[in-house]
């Protein structure tokens, strides 16, 4: 027959096996817990919070003739041009790769810092590997006389859209 062991390692073999029962199902349970945390995160993914498409710019008296204005340039990638005969929005946007083009008002002429692309004020393409003319927004006037521009509704000048009355403002 076997001896029975003392109390103390009766005791002591039990707290072991309930301290490792007890780890193990913490482990567990932080396991469990891990993926279920991945399967909600599956389920509720980013949202991804995007400005507004179309905005406010001011009245027409605020454009000076022959001036390219760079107000909105930052904060919604436009420039507002206004020539003799028409106000447009261009697109900050250089057509080979994307680049944001700068205004040189001395050299009347954008220039893309990328890779050299020069656009007149017109948005035509001029020099460097851009294929195409700069897009233009649709501008609008609302009731109250001032310029709205959609950034949903472009215009391309090798599609001919460049003559549809919603990509200028005849002044």
């Amino acid at each position: 027959m076997s001896t029975p062991k003392p109390q103390t390692e009766q005791s002591t073999e039990r707290r072991t096996f309930i301290k490792w029962f007890a780890i193990g199902w913490a482990a567990f349970a932080a396991i469990v817990g891990g993926y279920a945390t991945l399967i909600l995160r599956y389920l509720f993914p980013n949202v991804l919070f995007e400005p507004k498409q179309s905005f406010r710019a001011g009245a027409t008296n605020e454009y000076a003739l022959g001036e390219v204005s760079e107000r909105f340039k930052d904060k919604h990638g436009v420039w507002i041009v206004r020539d003799q005969e028409k106000i447009y929005a261009l697109a900050t946007v250089c057509t080979h790769l994307g680049c944001t083009p700068n205004w040189f008002p001395n050299e009347n002429k954008f220039k893309c810092p990328c890779h050299g692309s020069g656009f007149y004020t017109t948005g035509v393409n001029f020099e460097g590997p851009a294929p195409r003319p700069l897009e233009r927004y649709k501008i609008a006037l609302n009731d109250d006389g001032e310029i709205i521009i959609d950034k949903t509704k472009k215009f391309q000048q090798e599609k001919g859209e460049w003559s549809d009355p919603d990509s200028f403002l005849l002044v």
